[in-house]
This record gives C-alpha cells, structure tokens and sequence, in this order.
C-alpha cells in the first residue's frame, strides 16, 4: 500500500477489528473517491466534494442503489470515524436510477432437492446457510465455540457492520455439528505437533490477554481449509478457514443436478430461510434479529416474495375456464 494516508486508514480498521472484506471494500471506495477528485487531501474536502462523487457513480457510471450505498458507507466512515468531520445526515446527491433487485427464493422442496446433492464435504455449511439464515462469509469464518449446544444457537461476532447477533441451530444438525467439531480437533492435535504453527487467527486484544488461547479447540475455524498456509498479515503459518468459493461451487453444482431453473447461489438459502420464516408466522422483527439487518426496510423485502402477484391481486385470467 503506497499512500501514507490508506495505510493509517487501514491500519485504523484494523484496530477497530473490521472484518478484513470490510477493510477492503472501504479502501476501494476511497481510493476511487480520491481518484475522482484527483488525489486531493481528504482534510481539504467537504460534503461537496462527497455529493459530487455519488451524483457521479449514478449518472456517469450507472452504478445501482447497492453500489452507491456501499460507496456511501465507505466515505461516511471516512469523515466521520478516522478524520473526525461528520458529514451531514441529509446531502445533496443524485440517487441510482437502477432498483434493487427482488430475491430469488427457492420452495421447501427445490431447497429439499439442492441440499440432498450437495457433497458431503460442504453440505453442513450449505445446510447452516439455510437453517440458520447466515450469510456465506459468516459461516465459513465459524469458531468452534460459536455453536452453542445448550441453546441451540449459533453465535455470529463482527458480521455485516461489525455486528454481533445469535442465530437459530437446526436440531437435525446437531450430531453433524459434533461430528465436524471432532474433525477439528483431530486437526488441531495434528497442527500443534508443528513447531512453526502459531495457532488461529484471533483478535489482538483477546491475543494480548489471553496467552495462547489461539491455541485452544473453541478458538478453531468450524470448517478449516485442508492444509496450513502462511498468514500474509503476520506471516506466520496457521490454518485459514475453507475457501468460500468452495462452497459457492458445490451450490451452484447442486442447484444444476438439481434442475432448479433459477439462478442459485448460497446467497440464494439465505433468501429462503427469510422466506419460509415468514410464511411459518414468525412475525418481521424476529426475522430481522435473525438476519442481522439494521433496518427492518431491508427485511420487508421478503414480504413480497409472499404475496400473490401485485399486492395479493389475483389474476382474472385464473375465473377462466380454458
């Protein structure tokens, strides 16, 4: 990282512990916004110069509602967080013209299907994503002391936002869960007779207080990858979590054996837990806890894909006999 001023941003979201995509997608968009204003001092700009970035990614780029969001979010943490000059809460800007996309939601039975022809490598993962509604970054980045057997609960730290929130465990995936735990401490038995092996990743803070702590079953990736690799931000040799696209393959593959005509990713079961919630009468808040979103705007989404047609207008053509 070239720039001084990027790298005392990263370096600041670092010890705020943003998840590390989080880091990346806000040094993005603030690199593309000093861009655009060819490389001048953020301390040097206002609320001005941010409305005409965002005016921009609608009008010249085309960009969607999500994309200029994501963008929004980047340059509000900018001002607000690391150079301490709040922006306003109402600014001046061109809004995308493009509409969010509706969810593809997948019935009981396509889900049924899907995960029946999921290898059994990443079936439980694929399985948490719709039993438990997770998003495919909080699964694969699971703790072995995230789950919670009593309870029967999975608990999600520093999801979308830096967040935390407690999820539903299905009860049938319970034995599968102790099984996969025992795989990850037969694994761990084997890392630690590696002297070069410094245990998994954890937060500074709890590193600091807790002395090998890192060490210890809970603090173990749920789904680890297949073999130790060399961490680049500490460059010492631990064992990562499975790949994500990993599982985004063995989705997609399922959802083609499967021969469900729509386009399936692990997004997708999450859509769908959302869904099937709803129509089980579980009531907008509770569904909005256990996705994790902040507003309950972005859970109504999910309201429509219940109703039949437009706003529960039925067809004429079906009083039809043909």
């Amino acid at each position: 990282m070239q720039s001084a001023f990027l790298q005392g941003l990263y370096d600041f979201m670092m010890l705020k512990r943003y998840a590390k995509r989080s880091i990346k997608t806000y040094l993005y968009w603030v690199t593309d916004f000093l861009r655009f204003h060819k490389y001048l001092h953020p301390n040097s700009m206002d609320v001005t110069h941010v409305e005409a970035y965002l005016t921009h990614l609608s009008t010249r780029r085309g960009s969607s509602q999500s994309t200029q969001a994501t963008a929004l979010n980047a340059l509000v943490f900018l001002f607000n967080k690391y150079l301490e000059q709040p922006l306003p809460e109402k600014m001046n800007f061109v809004g995308s013209g493009k509409e969010r996309k509706l969810p593809v939601v997948l019935t009981q039975s396509e889900v049924k299907a899907l995960l029946s022809r999921i290898d059994d490598r990443h079936y439980l993962s694929a399985a948490m994503l719709y039993g438990s509604g997770l998003r495919l970054m909080e699964c694969v980045r699971l703790r072995v002391g995230d789950i919670d057997f009593h309870y029967k609960c999975v608990r999600i730290w520093f999801g979308k936002g830096g967040k935390h929130r407690v999820a539903t465990l299905s009860e049938s995936l319970l034995p599968l869960l102790q099984n996969q735990i025992q795989k990850a401490e037969t694994m761990l038995a084997r890392d630690l007779q590696v002297p070069e092996f410094a245990g998994a990743w954890i937060p500074e803070g709890l590193r600091k207080k807790y002395r090998d702590r890192n060490r210890t079953l809970e603090w173990q990736y749920l789904f680890p990858s297949h073999k130790l690799s060399i961490d680049p931000e500490s460059n010492v040799l631990r064992r990562h979590h499975v790949d994500e696209k990993q599982v985004q393959r063995a989705v997609a593959k399922g959802a083609t054996e499967a021969k469900i005509l729509k386009h399936v990713t692990p997004h997708t079961l999450r859509h769908s837990f959302a869904t099937h919630l709803l129509q089980s009468g579980a009531d907008i808040r509770t569904v909005q806890d256990q996705l994790g979103h902040a507003d309950v705007r972005t859970t109504q989404i999910y309201t429509h894909i219940l109703q039949q047609g437009a706003n529960g207008v039925i067809s004429p053509l079906s009083n039809l006999i043909l």
